[in-house]
């Protein structure tokens, strides 16, 4: 039996569907005359006509009784998926190889030895050349068992061939799972908490790292082996918020691409996030010439025509040009000229809702809210926060869901709502104690402005002085200072203390430092 979750599934599939494969569906349903007047054919019009799934329409429409609804829906969902793999624009290498593996499979049940073998050893070199270990081990495994069946002259030779080979294309094959493993891991641990917050958690992630980093010879590492390599170290320092390891590493990671250029377009995905920590990376770093020239060329090179392009890299495109359209503006605190990115961008997000996730959206919003607060909007910055607080089923990057609070504070405050201060106070001061995440920065900004109803107007700027100093001091501390990453409390306090606008304290910063 079908759930709901799998009949949405059915419904977003078609809904996912270009007229180009609608068109390519129905060509291939038709090929046989007894398809023409099909339950799951007539089901696809409807569910391609309608605006969203009703299952009650869909039985009154009669093209399918509600006793078999379930079964024509299946029998619908694997046939688009036929289709998709047949038509040409989600060909590739990996599933051409596939696709002569199995040709290759059916001629050896065939009995037909010497054809099938031949099939393989093209396919093989196919799949090494584009660094397909997994399908190139299996496809030696099956020369194996053929071999043992069709007796040549060669045998013995061979034998011993195709065992070295099975054995060098399986280590490597384990030094890229146990990297690609460690890669993950280290990428869910940076999701679910962030940076490392003290010593503790620096020693237990360098011993988690170091323990799993497995054993290799650099020189023997195949494409694959060292872009899972350049991952895996890349969160490590990610973690660690070392932002030159991470350059350093992501720099390797988008330069492999470029010394292998045929695998950008087999591994697109890869090549999109490679230069898009490359990006985050620079950003951290503070290198806005660097940064800007890195963007343009990376937007350079995703739309020229020969880029690949499907769904996913479509998404992904637009992720990430965004997100660095948008970081440029908090290098050099030009947050006026930001704002107009905003409009365009939350447009897309509904063209693009089906695609991307809550957490994505999430950081958008703050990355919003921190463009309003720069250029003194601070009730906009306000509602684009509330956006990230008010949604109870965000259970990723704790460390966003915290800034977004304390912002969201200092936000009310310089928008003159007082009047909310103290349930605000309360309920971050909540917050964050259950998240086991009060830092000493959080504890003196929540300290501060809950002693703000108590300062007399004429000690208001002798207050921001003495925060000022006691923040200053946490500005190069390796675990503190991730609290600047998220909200400049820096700029915002020297901004009150010289009664100038926070973006012009930026300004003023970013160029002391490049002249």
């Amino acid at each position: 039996m079908i759930t709901k979750d799998q009949k949405d599934n059915l419904f977003s599939l078609i809904k996912s569907l270009n007229k180009s494969e609608k068109r390519q569906f129905k060509l291939y349903v038709g090929r046989l005359d007894v398809n023409a007047d099909s339950k799951f054919l007539n089901l696809f019009n409807v569910l391609d006509k309608a605006n969203t799934y009703n299952e009650k329409e869909i039985v009154k429409s009669g093209v399918v009784k509600k006793q078999q609804l379930a079964n024509v829906k299946a029998h619908l969902y694997k046939q688009i998926l036929i289709s998709l793999r047949l038509n040409p624009s989600h060909q590739n290498i990996r599933s051409q190889i596939r696709e002569q593996l199995d040709f290759a499979s059916i001629l050896y049940h065939k009995g037909l030895y010497k054809q099938s073998l031949r099939i393989l050893e093209k396919s093989k070199e196919v799949a090494i050349q584009h660094e397909e270990k997994n399908i190139a081990y299996e496809i030696v495994e099956l020369e194996k068992v053929i071999e043992s069946q069709y007796i040549t002259r060669s045998i013995a030779t061979r034998a011993d061939e195709l065992s070295i080979q099975a054995k060098e294309l399986s280590q490597l094959n384990v030094i890229a799972s146990k990297l690609s493993n460690l890669s993950l891991q280290l990428y869910s641990i940076i999701l679910k908490t962030g940076y490392v917050k003290n010593e503790e958690e620096s020693e237990q992630v360098t011993t988690y790292f170091q323990d799993r980093l497995p054993k290799y010879e650099f020189k023997n590492l195949g494409f694959r082996e060292k872009l899972w390599l350049y991952k895996a170290h890349l969160w490590y320092s990610f973690l660690l918020q070392d932002f030159l390891n991470c350059y350093k590493y992501a720099s390797k990671w988008v330069d492999l691409f470029h010394e292998y250029p045929n695998m950008i377009r087999l591994n697109p995905v890869f090549f999109l996030k490679g230069n898009n920590y490359l990006l985050e990376s620079m950003f951290f770093l503070q290198n806005k010439p660097k940064f800007l020239k890195t963007l343009l060329q990376f937007e350079k090179t995703i739309t020229d025509s020969n880029f690949p392009k499907d769904e996913n890299v479509e998404t992904l495109t637009f992720l990430y040009l965004n997100f660095h359209s948008i970081n440029q503006h908090f290098i050099d605190g030009s947050f006026e000229e930001g704002l107009v990115l905003i409009p365009k961008i939350e447009s897309n997000l509904k063209k693009f809702q089906s695609r991307i996730d809550e957490h994505h959206k999430m950081i958008f919003y703050y990355k919003f809210a921190s463009l309003h607060f720069g250029a003194g909007n601070n009730k906009k910055c306000i509602f684009y926060l509330d956006k990230i607080i008010s949604n109870k089923t965000l259970a990723m990057r704790e460390d966003l869901l915290c800034f977004a609070r304390v912002l969201n504070l200092v936000a009310h405050y310089e928008a003159g709502l007082d009047y909310h201060l103290e349930t605000l106070l309360k309920s971050t001061y909540k917050f964050l104690i259950k998240m086991n995440d009060l830092h000493e920065v959080q504890k003196e900004m929540i300290k501060f402005i809950r002693g703000l109803q108590d300062i007399y107007p004429h000690d208001l700027k002798k207050a921001f002085i003495n925060l000022h100093k006691k923040l200053k001091t946490y500005e190069s501390h390796p675990y503190e200072r991730r609290a600047f990453l998220y909200l400049d409390i820096i700029s915002w306090l020297e901004s009150k203390i010289e009664n100038k606008p926070v973006a012009k304290i930026i300004q003023n910063k970013y160029l002391a430092k490049i002249t």
